[in-house]
This record gives structure tokens, sequence and C-alpha cells, in this order.
């Protein structure tokens, strides 16, 4: 299967933990953005709730109906951009009001259930979006549609917990890049940087092959390790 190299990049607490908002003003957190900009990615990808957080708008969209119906085709709005945010948005919930994340030109990724007036929207404001299954997201199918469509080869991939879990689970991720930071958490029922959906079929432990650890500032731990 042809597919970019996909590289988790992952900041966290030493038990796992990856809400760093309840940490505070904890020193080192700016190591995250600095060491994922070294791996010279084409495109990054987050799950839903990590784009509704961060990136995507908080207020409801009026959406208007199309002229005709929209045909379940993939849309490219810009296949040679510099770079790429892709969001997986299964059921067509981010509210999305611009094309691009600082440059990067969105990819949503969505299944056939989508309404039609969403898909209109994504076309009015400019994005591009692929068609990953009918009701659940066929990874596979997504890496190589990046692959094939926007010539994406080295993409990172951001989380949350349950995408990582899902890519991992389907033997997707190629290397773990992973941010140590010098706190413990401990908070029950928090997400940690793999968590694999009960419904799935779970597959064996993956095992890994250590390739770096570099200290950084403020006691941080940069580990970089491969998928065997």
């Amino acid at each position: 299967m042809k597919k970019p190299y996909v590289i988790c990049h992952m900041m966290s607490s030493v038990d796992g933990r990856t809400l760093t908002e309840q940490w505070g003003q904890i020193k080192g957190r700016d190591s995250y953005e600095k060491t994922g900009s070294q791996h010279k990615a084409d495109a990054w990808m987050c799950g839903r709730v990590t784009m509704e957080r961060d990136f995507a708008g908080d207020e409801a969209l009026h959406l208007k109906d199309p002229e005709a119906p929209i045909s379940r085709a993939d849309y490219i709005a810009e296949s040679k951009a510099g770079s790429f945010a892709v969001a997986i948005d299964k059921d067509g919930k981010l509210n999305w009001r611009q094309s691009e994340i600082d440059g990067d030109h969105i990819i949503s990724v969505l299944t056939e259930q989508v309404a039609d007036k969403y898909l209109n929207h994504l076309q009015q404001t400019g994005i591009s979006y692929v068609f990953a299954g009918k009701t659940e997201i066929d990874f596979k199918l997504v890496l190589q549609k990046l692959r094939k469509l926007f010539n994406i080869k080295t993409l990172l991939l951001e989380g949350g917990g349950h995408l990582n879990g899902s890519m991992l689970n389907a033997g997707l991720i190629d290397e773990l890049s992973f941010l140590h930071l010098p706190i413990a958490d401990g908070t029950p029922g928090t997400p940690t940087l793999f968590e694999i959906n009960k419904d799935l079929p779970k597959t064996g432990p993956t095992k890994l092959k250590l390739l770096s650890v570099k200290e950084l500032k403020n006691d941080v731990l940069w580990l970089r390790y491969k998928v065997k």
C-alpha cells in the first residue's frame, strides 16, 4: 500500500496523559512545536475533538441546502498546497469558517452519511474533503487517498488518543515521536497516548525500537521509536 510515512508526534505527562491544558504554565510545553517542525512533514492530522477544541469555530453554522444533490465523490479544492491540515470528522460536525489553519490547507475526512448541506458548506468555504467509508472511517483508505490525491509523503499524527489508538491498532504508524514532560498527572478518566475503542477487534501489542533519546530544556525528554 502506497501511503505517507506516519509519525505519531505527542506530548504527555510521565503517566501518559495528554490533556495539557490542565497542567497550567509548566515550562517545556513550547518544545512540542519546535520538535514537530524538525520532522519536516507535508501534513498533520488530528481527530474531531482536538480540532474542535483548538482550531474550528465554536458557533453553530447556518447551513444551506445545495441547489442540487451532491455526489459522494472526493472534492479537491487545493492539491498543491505547501502543507495540509487533515481533520478526521466522520459525521461532519466541525464548524470551519476558513480553508486553512496557519497557512495549512484543510482536508476534511468524512463518511458518506454526511449531509449534502455540510458538503456544500465545505465547497463554498474552499475546503477539500475525501470520503473514507459509509458510516465508519477506514484509515488505510484515508492514507491511500492522502498520498494519491495530495502527494503527502510524511504525515504527523497528533491525536487525540482515540485517533492514535485506531491508527496504531490498524498497523499504520511508522514512528513515535514522544515528548515526556516532567509532570505526573494522575487524573482518572483522562485520555492517554493510545486509546483503542473497545468495539474494535484488538490486535496484539505494538513493539517499538528505540531510535534516540534527547534531553531538552526544562527536563523534557524527547524519545523517538521506530515501529517494528
